[in-house]
């Protein structure tokens, strides 16, 4: 069976049309389980209702007019109850319907699964017969399995437009929407641009075009190119192959050959189809020929034939990125952004980013919140090539992408860029304004640095100092670690920015999601392996010499705070402050000669592991002052991997637990006399520090683009107020429930604004 199903999806993914792919999959599925009917129901979620799309023994009139209602007949029942359904006559069933167009009167036996994708009904697959039966369980497995592998192409069907059940026939058929995760607040109107594309025609979309001759052109020369290629491999290599395995070359110049590959090509590219498109769907279908077949040799020469096709195809995007020039408002789209990725592009040119791996606390969505950049991560499901080029709405608040947007859309959407617009200009007005209560009742506000040097080196009044600033970025940007030397200067730079102020500085934080390219781990589960603490404490060579140049940086200065990240035991404080004291006396003794003076730093340590929750008073008496990182806390108290975007609905700050921890941290930290701060995302979310100020919480951290966010919210509400609504909301069972309550005091506060443009 399982080889049956293979050929069956591989046969379904050659056709490009979808409603044909619909037919081909229908007639397919009949043969293969000797059935008297095979039909495909696709879920219309705007009518609540189910359009029969293709059937093998159902009236073909009715495809594409029956529709059977969300809680109607057999087909409703499943997409309710989210199951198989197997019946031996499917007429005296109680939920029975009877539709005349379909004209099913004399099947009984029926057989019918939910296709599903990530919890969401897409659409039902029914198998029936004539005679009276019930469905094997291979019979019911064998359609369960195919439905969850067929339910990605429906997904990849209304990503790129090709399905659409809507009966509004002057809609716009290429104007697409994709569902993502919400990565960075905002609007972003621009233009797709893909970095560091990777040349494999599996991951290539299929585009039309009206330039049939240029698409030749690029497709000729492209062939020309690896035939060169080609021969120069094979004049290499003739020596020192055998002369059977060098035959390969060959079949690969045969292969290049107009009558071979080229012609089949070129008549894709004068069908409307562009020159890769032509090349993705001819090679495909070589290999799939090839895979099909009962000699091994033959079915081994598929590689070749897609290892080909991945040439003809490098060659092609080379051309064609020696003229892509970077638009002028860029929407950069990536499998996964980093910082050094980021570094690439000039600031004044992105106005969004999508990456199609990691959530809404992944690290690349922090990035993006820092920068003030619109994101949407976790499209999992939607190959990058399908967004090159392409005119795209980003919206960073749903974490939507609207594919060539109609006029009426773009301008809804232009309308409440301009309303983000103005609420930025109300926000700078704040800027010089203290960050008190309604009740005189000041907040610390912090900014959380590291990510973007040219942003964070500059003066700035509207801050009360850095409350994270995260050390590993210029470890990652590097191919080796960073001097002592250098690690001076980067410091050194960041204290002069305001002497006053304090530069509260988190040792290497590397592991994870934060890789050095230099220092491999591989691990099963990174974020419960070898990261933060555990590694530069086994690394003490690594860990001294940052420490030196944090406490050389600050020589003649006392705004120098150092805190440990990853902390779950108290030995590890113990030996990381004994490395601390080390590194202390060794500059201590050099700045004796030249006469500077060097001042102890406060230390103090990261409460993100949930077993130190239960050693605050332990630490207290060994620290300076607690912070809080609230990201990894509330993806380790709730067992979610916070760059995995199919769990992203799972990680969330507002769950009752984690608002209960850090209530509980707060009321530890109070009773021991420890100054707290928290420097995680929620601090900068307009509700999360609304129940924060609630909690106790006086030191807020955030990235700079929500500081006056935060402060107008601060100076909104007196503190008994935030204390009336954490008592309300501690009493709540979901984060759902949490965040409706937390945006209605916002609106209520005339705050609505801060949760969405044009509110």
């Amino acid at each position: 069976m399982l080889t049956t199903l293979k050929r069956i999806v591989q046969e379904v993914n050659q056709v490009i049309d979808f409603d044909d792919a619909l037919t081909l999959l229908a007639l397919r599925l009949k043969e293969a389980t000797k059935v008297d009917c095979c039909s495909i129901y696709l879920a219309n979620y705007e009518q609540q209702n189910f359009h029969l799309k293709a059937t093998e023994g159902l009236s073909k009139s009715a495809i594409g007019k029956v529709t059977i209602g969300f809680s109607e007949g057999l087909i409703g029942l499943i997409g309710q109850r989210e199951e198989p359904i197997n019946i031996d006559d499917a007429h005296s069933h109680p939920r029975f319907k009877h539709y005349p167009e379909v004209k099913e009167e004399k099947y009984h036996a029926f057989l019918g699964t939910p296709i599903i994708h990530q919890r969401k009904v897409l659409g039902v697959i029914t198998l029936q017969q004539k005679i009276r039966r019930h469905f094997s369980e291979d019979e019911e497995a064998f359609l369960v399995t195919l439905a969850a592998q067929i339910a990605l192409e429906i997904v990849h069907a209304q990503a790129r437009g090709a399905l659409d059940l809507s009966d509004d026939a002057q809609r716009n058929k290429w104007q697409s929407t994709l569902h993502g995760v919400p990565g960075s607040e905002g609007i972003a109107i621009g233009t797709g641009y893909v970095a560091n594309r990777v040349s494999t025609l599996s991951n290539q979309a299929l585009k039309q075009v009206n330039n049939p001759a240029e698409e030749r052109a690029l497709y000729r020369e492209a062939v020309a190119q690896t035939r060169l290629e080609v021969q120069d491999m094979s004049d290499r290599m003739q020596s020192t192959l055998p002369e059977d395995v060098h035959a390969i070359f060959d079949m690969y110049l045969h292969l290049l050959d107009a009558n071979s590959l080229g012609h089949e090509v070129e008549e894709k590219i004068d069908a409307g189809w562009s020159a890769v498109s032509g090349l993705k769907m001819v090679v495909e279908q070589y290999v799939h020929t090839f895979q099909n077949m009962n000699d091994s040799y033959m079915r081994e020469r598929a590689v070749d034939v897609e290892d080909l096709g991945n040439k003809i195809l490098a060659q092609m995007l080379q051309s064609q990125d020696s003229e892509q020039r970077l638009p002028e408002r860029t929407i950069l789209i990536a499998e996964e952004i980093s910082a050094s990725m980021l570094a690439e592009y000039p600031p004044q040119s992105l106005v969004g980013i999508v990456s199609m791996r990691g959530s809404q606390n992944s690290h690349a969505a922090i990035m993006a919140r820092a920068l003030g950049l619109p994101s949407v991560m976790g499209l999992t499901d939607v190959p990058v090539s399908m967004l090159s080029g392409q005119h795209l709405i980003l919206d960073g608040y749903s974490g939507e992408i609207i594919v060539s947007p109609e006029a009426n859309i773009l301008a809804e959407y232009q309308q409440l860029a301009s309303e983000e617009l103005e609420l930025f200009e109300h926000l700078q007005g704040l800027a010089n304004l203290p960050s008190i209560s309604k009740d005189d009742c000041e907040v610390k506000l912090l900014v959380n640095a590291g990510l973007s040097m040219e942003l964070e080196n500059t003066h700035s009044s509207d801050d009360d100092g850095v409350g994270l600033y995260r050390t590993e970025i210029p470890f990652m940007m590097r191919e080796r670690f960073p001097s002592e030397k250098e690690q001076i200067e980067l410091y050194r730079s960041m204290l002069m920015v305001d002497p006053q102020k304090s530069i509260t500085m988190r040792t290497l934080d590397v592991g994870g999601d934060k890789p050095l390219p230099y220092l491999p781990i591989n691990e099963e589960n990174p974020f419960l392996g070898w990261r933060g603490i555990r590694l530069t404490l086994d690394h003490p060579e690594i860990f001294l010499v940052q420490v030196r140049a944090m406490l050389k940086a600050s020589l003649g200065l006392s705004n120098l705070k150092i805190m440990l990240p990853m902390i779950t035991s108290v030995n590890e404080v113990d030996e990381a402050f004994r490395l601390v004291r080390q590194a202390f006396f060794e500059v201590s003794e050099e700045s004796q000669l030249s006469g500077e003076v060097l001042s102890m730093p406060q230390l103090g340590v990261m409460l993100e592991v949930p077993a130190v929750l239960y050693q605050i008073p332990q630490l207290a008496s060994r620290v300076d002052f607690f912070s809080i990182g609230s990201n990894d806390l509330t993806q380790y108290l709730l067992a979610v991997d916070r760059n995995n975007a199919r769990v992203s609905a799972l990680y969330d700050s507002y769950h009752p637990a984690v608002l209960r921890a850090l209530k509980f941290i707060i009321d530890q930290a109070n009773a021991v006399n420890k100054p707290v701060t928290l420097c995680g995302e929620m601090a900068g979310e307009p509700g999360g520090a609304l129940l924060l100020f609630g909690m106790g919480y006086r030191n807020l951290s955030m990235n700079r683009h929500n500081l006056l966010k935060v402060k107008w919210v601060v100076r909104s509400v007196s503190s008994d107020d935030a204390q009336a609504l954490l008592d309300d909301v501690l009493t709540m069972s979901t984060p759902q429930e949490v965040r409706e309550a937390l945006n209605l005091k916002l609106e209520i506060l005339g705050l609505g604004g801060l949760v969405r443009a044009g509110k």
